[in-house]
């Protein structure tokens, strides 16, 4: 039967992903679904780098990081996630942050991340597919102070004032990633930063490319023509690219980006 308009197709997203086995409301399921979601699905801008529009209805999101095969980032990432969860049978509450990362101290951000609260067993669990770089690549449990592990880095939970505090032990500190309440977003609020992300000049996904992807032990990361391999355990390999061929072919062979075939791309 043809999907509807505007509706999840669960069965394509799954095979998107690779995940194979029974999708179920349980924590084996959350886990199985967030860690082939990293793997499968990149972070990228090339969207709005190209000028060209970001849209958060299901239907786009589907058709760009499902039936295109395409990378996407957090709110792109997130809601498509959010949905995929709510189908399976997840309650999720949608969540903004305060982004922290490689931000001065003492810098006040806009909410302009998304991320997941995902109910397990009766218990909060944090999930969050679309933070580039340092996307998680398993579900935390909301319990401040525990340290957990990731097939990446170790994150933790921290509680401050109002607030919790998302850090990664990276390179032998903990940093901070962004900054949340458990106040729930709806579509309008991402809707703004979205916008705002997508065409406001200063807008770091406006003026350069920013990718990543993680594999297994691993995470493939570019900006612009740097190009870093992180791996589990702390050693970096670094890089800079110095053609469009190369750029190319990292986006299309390490981060797994189709490239869209824009005019104005290769400049």
């Amino acid at each position: 039967m043809p999907e509807l308009p505007g509706a999840l197709d669960l069965g394509a997203y799954l095979e998107r992903i690779g995940f194979s086995g029974p999708a179920r409301a349980d924590l084996e399921t959350l886990r199985a679904l967030h860690a082939r979601h990293a793997e499968a699905i990149a972070f990228e801008n090339l969207a709005a780098f190209l000028g060209e529009p970001v849209r958060l209805d299901i239907e786009s999101l589907q058709e760009k990081l499902v039936r295109g095969r395409r990378g996407g980032w957090c709110f792109e990432q997130n809601l498509l996630f959010a949905s995929v969860l709510e189908a399976i049978g997840f309650r999720v509450r949608r969540l903004a942050a305060r982004v922290r990362w490689n931000v001065p101290p003492g810098t006040v951000t806009a909410r302009s991340h998304m991320l997941m609260e995902v109910e397990v067993a009766g218990e909060p669990w944090i999930a969050d597919v679309g933070f580039g770089g340092q996307s998680l690549t398993a579900p935390l449990r909301l319990e401040p102070g525990l340290e957990q592990e990731t097939p990446h880095e170790p994150f933790r939970v921290v509680a401050e004032a109002a607030a919790f505090v998302l850090q990664a032990h990276v390179e032998g500190e903990w940093r901070a990633l962004y900054a949340f309440e458990r106040h729930e977003q709806h579509l309008a609020d991402y809707e703004v930063s979205n916008w705002y992300l997508a065409n406001h000049p200063q807008s770091q996904f406006v003026t350069g490319v920013i990718a990543a992807r993680a594999a297994a032990g691993l995470r493939h990361a570019l900006r612009n023509a740097r190009y870093a391999i992180h791996h589990r355990g702390g050693r970096t390999e670094k890089r800079v690219l110095a053609s469009v061929e190369e750029i190319r072919r990292v986006l299309e062979e390490d981060l797994r980006i189709p490239l869209p075939a824009h005019p104005a791309l290769d400049a």
